[in-house]
């Protein structure tokens, strides 16, 4: 069976007879590829059934996480979104597409323009309000132009992305964290909360969830 969570960016693909998913640009996904099942903005055209994202996020939490009471968010290259259990049951559910515009896409493009390292980054003790990844560039360019280095610069537009996420989920003492944004350890570290990653591949698990419920 082959699974596929269709991101903006990246292209989550699991074949379940392999242990291990796979990761591709999804610029470079052969557009005749057709799945199982598919989430994410594109999977409608891929695949015979379609789960929502917020489903399949849903199902991952559930099928990964062994607490019935959890707050688990979802960073992506476009958009945010956030799942609150409270007694095994959906207390909360939020989906941001655009105060969350671009905001995994616009940290990864700032990464590779100013060449930076993320892992040995500090978190600073200021940020920057950003409520849009786009938008938010230009506090940015304004800190450079006012003498601030560029890692300065960017390091409190990261810790802005990230409040400003913290704050969409509910304020949570504990965050589950789904997305690319895990592998980013500036991004994780800039979280006023214990944060548990779970990596990138949460909706994949939900749908082979969706799919194993199916057969029973």
């Amino acid at each position: 069976m082959l699974l596929a969570d269709f991101g903006t960016s990246y292209c989550k693909l699991w074949d379940t007879t392999t242990k291990a998913p796979q990761l591709i640009a999804t610029k470079e996904i052969d557009q005749g590829l057709q799945v199982d099942i598919a989430t994410g903005h594109n999977g409608k055209r891929h695949a015979s059934r379609y789960i929502n994202e917020l489903t399949a996020l849903a199902k991952g939490g559930n099928a990964l996480i062994d607490t019935d009471h959890y707050t688990l968010l979802d960073c992506g290259s476009r958009d945010i979104k956030f799942i609150r259990y409270d007694q095994g049951k959906i207390k909360n559910m939020g989906w941001n597409a655009e105060c969350g515009a671009s905001m995994g896409f616009t940290i990864e493009l700032l990464e590779r323009y100013y060449n930076l390292d993320f892992s040995v980054m500090q978190v600073p003790a200021s940020s920057f309000s950003v409520t849009c990844g786009v938008l938010g560039m230009s506090h940015i360019f304004d800190a450079v132009v006012d003498g601030a280095s560029e890692g300065e610069a960017v390091a409190k537009f990261v810790k802005g992305i990230a409040l400003n996420a913290y704050n969409f989920a509910g304020s949570p003492e504990t965050l589950y964290l789904s997305g690319g944004l895990c592998h980013n350890p500036l991004f994780v570290a800039s979280f006023p909360c214990k944060v548990v990653c779970l990596g990138r591949f949460v909706l994949l698990q939900g749908l082979k969830a969706s799919w194993d419920e199916q057969k029973y």
